[in-house]
């Protein structure tokens, strides 16, 4: 159903239930007068007959009860009474035991009656219960009395007026009979008028679909197919004609940005022509929507010979790749990096690294695109060699840096005090000895710092195993802990990697950690807290040291890992920079973050052991 039909049946329904209301209403009220037009009458006569019957007991004293009752001129009276009075079936006189002693029917003298219901409780009734005993067309029977005793307080007569509901019927219905049709012609008159004003309604906005519908194709142009008339209206006053403005605004605006959309995506095909993976997108229905130009290297084919196939067509389901694919688009499950095999020609020709996600749609639509990559995983592992040549060639950077900061120290002194000596020797002043000692300790220094160069620079033997993270973390607290309780610092550990396992050298590990930890303690000297905390990811797992001293300064913080920088009176600059660099051979990374007076936070990330 559509959202004129929709509308449209709302608008009727809506106008049933006022017609419905208001006639229901009308229906109401006319009942209640109809019956209270009969209730009066009968409530006059009650009376009446009452006084009546009661002046005839007292001219009649000297007769017996029923003998008086039965003067043919009472009879008569309560005739003409009920005669004059429409909707009266009976007047009759009984006896406290109901035994009928006087009534308008001769023949019914005698008979014992059970009294009927009151027809006072009838009137008080809902109209929809008294439409329902009409409308059943059964004679019941209501009555209204009016007793008649002694002074004593005995009741020696009653007075019963019997209403007939037949006889109310042929007064009442008439008039519910025509206030159900003139219901009934205004429900069909809201009916009608409903549709009339829905047609004029949607016949414009009809109009203002199809503009839209050829702004969507690309086809609309101003004055096509009479869709300009739509927007004749006066500007501000016509709803419409500024929606029709506006479509027609946005359709000179979508045609020039379709030029910028083509260049857009032409720039975007000769990117992807570039890329060395394998890139696919299926729309809902997995047909496909792009391919990337290093498909033919991954399967043989050339992409323009995918399009318009459907996924299972480019991956079959009897494949490994192509059930990995299908699985994953069925239970909505993405998929990162996984190993797959690939046949080209109907050999196996390599194993790819295989990811799929799932495109996001819009909110209410059903389904989802799928994306698929293929990746070489050589191409990946060199490109990860790459990456962390660089990161070594950085780390040589940076330990270079210091150490021609400490070089440039010990050549400075010699060439001065050469220059001091050569100043001597020409003015005839052969006392050079202390010029010739300072030197030689600068040359001795200049010795050390190559040698301790060369030694970190030395390429290292990693003795690698596969140690469980929390044990690893367990041992250097306990290495750390004798040095921390004698500076009274607290030790907290909190760990997080149960299960998880990396492989490392432990020895060299734990001596990196240990220069953090020992850096940490002493930058804690009057006591405070070292935290030893331990997480994992889905591929990499974290060890990280805080403390709670002063913190790193913020000029600083590109210094700490430069080998030889210290600020320490005693310290030799070495064991952060070694830290780095154990770090470093383990494919990790370290980097820290602090913050003045709330202490400094050391995080090791190394990858999973497979």
């Amino acid at each position: 159903m559509n959202l004129q039909a929709k509308l449209t049946l709302g608008a009727v329904l809506l106008e049933t239930l006022i017609v419905g209301a208001i006639s229901a209403v009308d229906l109401g009220n006319a009942m209640e007068i109809e019956f209270e037009a009969a209730r009066k009458p009968a409530e006059v006569v009650r009376l009446v007959a009452g006084d009546y019957v009661a002046q005839t007991l007292n001219r009649m004293r000297d007769k017996p009860l029923r003998e008086a009752l039965r003067d043919p001129a009472l009879s008569l009276w309560l005739n003409s009474v009920m005669t004059a009075s429409e909707g009266l079936f009976e007047i009759a006189v009984v006896d406290p035991h109901n035994e009928i002693l006087a009534d308008t029917d001769p023949s019914r003298l005698g008979v014992f009656e059970p009294p009927y219901p009151d027809f006072q409780t009838l009137v008080a009734e809902t109209w929809f219960e008294k439409v329902s005993l009409l409308a059943s067309r059964k004679n019941s029977f209501y009555q209204m009395e009016k007793a008649l005793g002694t002074t004593a307080g005995e009741t020696l007569v009653t007075v019963r007026v019997v209403v007939n509901t037949a006889l109310i019927r042929r007064h009442v219905w008439p008039t519910l009979t025509r206030s159900a049709q003139v219901a009934l012609l205004l429900f069909a008159g809201a009916v009608g008028l409903t549709f009339l004003v829905s047609a004029l309604a949607f016949r414009r906005l009809g109009e203002l679909g199809h503009m839209l519908d050829l702004v969507a194709s690309g086809e609309y142009a101003p004055g096509k197919d009479g869709a300009a008339e739509l927007g004749k209206g006066a500007p501000g006053k016509d709803e419409l004609a500024v929606m029709a403005s506006k479509v027609s605004i946005l359709s000179e605006r979508l045609r020039g940005a379709q030029f910028e959309v083509s260049d857009l995506r032409g720039n975007i095909d000769r990117l992807l022509e570039d890329l060395e993976d394998a890139v696919f997108i299926f729309d809902r229905e997995m047909r496909l929507v792009f391919a990337s130009g290093s498909v033919e290297k991954f399967l043989g084919t050339d992409r323009a010979g995918f399009t318009g196939k459907s996924l299972t067509d480019i991956f079959p389901p009897n494949t490994t790749l192509g059930l990995m694919i299908a699985q994953s688009a069925q239970t909505g499950r993405s998929i990162r990096n996984r190993r797959a095999p690939v046949a080209i020609a109907g050999q196996t020709a390599a194993v790819l690294l295989l990811s799929v996600d799932l495109l996001e749609t819009l909110p209410g639509a059903t389904g989802s695109g799928v994306l698929v990559r293929l990746r070489d995983p050589e191409a990946q592992r060199k490109l990860g060699r790459e990456l962390q040549t660089a990161d070594r060639l950085a780390a040589i950077s940076r330990v270079s840096s210091g150490v021609a900061h400490e070089v440039k120290n010990p050549l400075n002194a010699i060439l001065l005090h050469v220059e001091v000596a050569k100043a001597k020797l020409a003015r005839g002043d052969t006392d050079v000895i202390p010029q010739m000692e300072i030197i030689s300790r600068e040359i001795l220094r200049l010795d050390r710092v190559v040698k301790t160069f060369l030694d970190f620079t030395r390429p290292m033997e990693l003795n690698l195993a596969t140690v469980p993270v929390q044990k690893l973390v367990d041992e250097i607290v306990e290495l750390a802990r004798p040095q921390a309780e004698a500076l009274k610092i607290r030790v907290m550990v909190a760990q997080a990697a149960d299960g998880v396992e990396v492989r490392v050298d432990g020895d060299l590990l734990k001596q990196a950690v240990l220069n953090i930890a020992v850096n940490a303690m002493q930058a804690m000297p009057d006591g405070g807290e070292l935290r030893f905390e331990s997480s994992a990811t889905a591929d990499t797992a974290e060890i990280r040291i805080s403390d709670s001293g002063p913190g790193i300064p913020p000029q600083l913080r590109e210094k700490i890992f430069t080998l030889y920088f210290t600020t320490k009176k005693e310290g030799s600059g070495i064991g952060l920079a070694m830290t780095f660099r154990i770090v470093q051979l383990h494919d990790g990374t370290i980097d820290f973050t602090s913050e003045p007076g709330k202490g400094a936070s050391f995080s090791i990330r190394l990858p999973i052991a497979l």
